[in-house]
């Protein structure tokens, strides 16, 4: 019996590597932006592929960026920022169309195109939606009114001086 290898789910395999990799931007330098470095100098960016797994991590895990295991993937400052740049160019949807696009051949989906507006679904009344106050759990009824709107004063009940009754 043949032992099967336990794959991570955030790895990401070859095969969707190559469908993926095609939709991802090649950072290049701008001839109109001033920079601090000249070419080549500093860090070399993180492989694409290694930030792409970081991202997977992230989505797969719900952990937090500064939560990224650094020694797999490193600074998780740096990942984000290509995660920020790679949303801004539209990745993340390319990639999402191309995967329906797809399932749509492999599969076929029934489209169906309809319009969506607020008198679609009945709106919950307010007290229903979010049922009692939880402050409130293990009261009954209404409360009453502090008395003269100030909880910190005792109430004292004045006498009329100098009247006889």
């Amino acid at each position: 019996m043949a032992t099967r290898k336990r794959v991570e789910s955030w790895v990401v395999t070859d095969e969707f590597w190559q469908r993926v990799e095609p939709l991802i931007p090649v950072r290049e330098r701008s001839a109109d932006k001033a920079y601090l470095r000249k070419a080549g100098a500093g860090r070399p960016p993180k492989p694409a592929r290694q930030v792409f797994e970081a991202v997977v991590y992230v989505l797969r895990t719900g952990c937090q960026w500064k939560a990224l295991p650094k020694e797999r993937f490193g600074s998780a400052s740096a990942v984000h920022k290509r995660f920020l740049e790679w949303e801004a160019a539209g990745v993340f949807e390319a990639i999402w169309k191309a995967g329906l696009a797809e399932y749509d051949q492999m599969e076929g989906i029934a489209w169906r195109w309809q319009s969506i507006d607020g008198a679609m679904f009945k709106a919950p009344l307010a007290q229903e939606a979010v049922g009692r106050n939880p402050t409130d759990r293990g009261k009954k009824g209404e409360q009453a009114p502090l008395a003269g709107g100030r909880a910190w004063r005792p109430v004292v009940a004045r006498r009329d001086r100098g009247q006889c009754a």
